[in-house]
């Protein structure tokens, strides 16, 4: 398993306003937009990114993640999750826009998504 990249999820109720700001200081692209998140990415770096996700919004996880950590086999990831015994706050699911994840807490209480492509996994 290798860890593809890890990705700051920036909760806001001004979405558009964060956008314009990550964009227009630091030169980030939008290279995806579900409206409740948007991620932004370096036009040098495709690894260097940040998510903004809309406050309250999303799919039923309710709570917003802190950090997404892209690995190549989420499977494995939360095989170790489960015999470490760790508590899953969100189970390992097939979501509709390609990525296969679930969601744990750290030992600070700090909410993870762990995820994989699904082109990746297969």
């Amino acid at each position: 398993m290798t860890i593809k990249r890890v990705v700051p999820n920036i909760t806001s109720n001004r979405m558009d306003e964060s956008c314009d700001f990550y964009c227009g200081l630091f030169g980030f692209e939008v290279a995806m937009d579900l409206e409740w998140i948007k991620t932004l990415t370096s036009p040098d770096n495709s690894t260097a990114q940040i998510s903004i996700v809309r406050g309250g919004a999303g799919t039923e996880a309710t709570e917003t993640v802190t950090v997404s950590i892209e690995v190549t086999d989420v499977d494995e990831v939360h095989a170790r999750v489960l015999a470490g015994g760790h508590e899953i706050a969100y189970p390992l699911t097939d979501e509709p826009w390609g990525v296969r994840r679930f969601h744990l807490r750290d030992p600070n209480g700090v909410l993870l998504n762990v995820l994989s492509h699904l082109n990746d996994c297969s």
